[in-house]
């Protein structure tokens, strides 16, 4: 039964306030009037669409959990979690782009950085005047972040920053141009990880090679990242030495949930598609939605799709965006959502046969795009080992 509002409204677990129900009119205008009609191109030539990265900041849409007085929207995980779900119907490889920079970095430096940070960087990417990312993933460092090689050395008044960063989303913005700004995880000592912004520009910070012919996401920009001695001010160090290890985890649980809230937008959109052509395409005289084999798909994708959508957004209401120590809740809708959306991804192509695997339809693209979700922000196999040893450590949440 529904819990009543103050005003008397029924609570929408999906736009629980007046704010949350106009930023989804607002996205879904914005994605079927910019996203959709540009989508199926940007993914065949591999390319970023910088102009329609600058809209959405026009729009809002890359600062709805930032402050208002750095341009942003001032709202809460519910919002992030809408605005990956919205995107991701559409075009999910420009969604993981404005996951990047809004969740990743924005976000992250509005949780972690200094006032004088905050200032000097925030309105910018609220608006999308900059686009910035998040470097952690290593040539040989993935899920064992403690074991980074890029070291931060102090020289009095400025880190010496040196390594290799790769898989860096929106690391530039065609295959000459950085991106503007990053916050980037090095070692200031063995087995300590600090938090640094790195702005383009700087001596020794260049553009390595563009990560081209990727399976899925093919409209975010994917690059290696190079800091040759980099002198990086000790003003943009993010918090103290060593707190980069809580940046990170505090980020990462923003970071799954909303990865979690692309995967139910690309299971939406193949639901939609397989029901449309279940409907319309005919077989022995009859709908192919007549038949149990076709029902299975379609009833199956739904009941997951549906599960998950509820499992995401309520974990998106309880959740403290400046908080730390939610990742129980937040690896376990990944979890699941990343795997739901790739079952309904299959599904859709299963069910439109041979054009499900054309490019024609969008399926086939829903379907590449799904399988990133399985591995980036945190491998399936990362979240089985994350989940079982917090339950191990607080066995108590399964009798709440």
């Amino acid at each position: 039964m529904e819990e009543p509002r103050d005003d008397d409204r029924p609570f929408d677990l999906f736009a629980p306030t007046p704010e949350h129900a106009l930023l989804r009119d607002t996205l879904r205008s914005f994605v079927e009037r910019e996203v959709e009609p540009q989508a199926m191109a940007y993914d065949r030539d591999e390319r970023f669409n910088h102009a329609l990265f600058r809209k959405a900041g026009e729009l809002g849409v890359l600062g709805v959990t930032l402050p208002e007085e750095y341009g942003g929207a001032g709202l809460d995980a519910v919002a992030a979690v809408q605005v990956c779900e919205a995107l991701s119907t559409s075009d999910p490889g420009f969604a993981l782009s404005v996951l990047a920079h809004s969740i990743l970095f924005a976000h992250n430096l509005s949780v972690n950085g200094s006032e004088l940070q905050r200032k000097h960087v925030l309105p910018r990417a609220a608006t999308g005047e900059w686009i910035g990312g998040l470097c952690m993933t290593e040539p040989e460092v993935g899920t064992d972040v403690l074991s980074l090689k890029t070291t931060a050395r102090r020289d009095g008044d400025v880190y010496r920053l040196t390594g290799r960063k790769t898989f860096i989303t929106n690391g530039g913005v065609d295959e000459t141009t950085l991106g503007d700004c990053f916050i980037v995880y090095a070692a200031t000592a063995p087995k300590t990880i600090s938090s640094f912004l790195v702005e383009k520009g700087m001596p020794g910070f260049s553009l390595g090679q563009k990560w081209k012919d990727k399976v899925g996401m093919r409209a975010s920009f994917t690059a290696e990242l190079v800091f040759d001695d980099v002198p990086v001010p000790v003003a943009n160090r993010v918090g103290d030495e060593g707190e980069g290890t809580l940046h990170m985890m505090r980020n990462l649980e923003i970071e799954r949930l909303t990865l979690a809230a692309m995967s139910l937008g690309i299971a939406q959109r193949s639901l939609q598609v397989m029901v449309d052509y279940a409907s319309d395409r005919k077989a022995f005289g009859r709908p192919i939605r007549d038949f149990g084999q076709i029902q299975r798909h379609v009833a199956e994708s739904f009941a997951e799709w549906r599960a998950s959508r509820t499992f995401v957004y309520d974990v998106a209401r309880k959740i403290d965006l400046h908080g730390a120590g939610q990742r129980l809740d937040a690896d376990a809708t990944k979890l699941v959502a990343s795997q739901m959306a790739k079952r309904a991804a299959d599904a859709a192509m299963q069910v439109l046969g041979g054009y499900g695997y054309m490019g024609e339809y969008v399926v086939s693209r829903l379907w590449r795009d799904a399988k990133l979700l399985e591995i980036g922000g945190g491998t399936l196999e990362a979240h089985h080992k994350n989940l079982s040893r917090e339950l191990a450590r607080n066995p108590g949440v399964l009798r709440d």
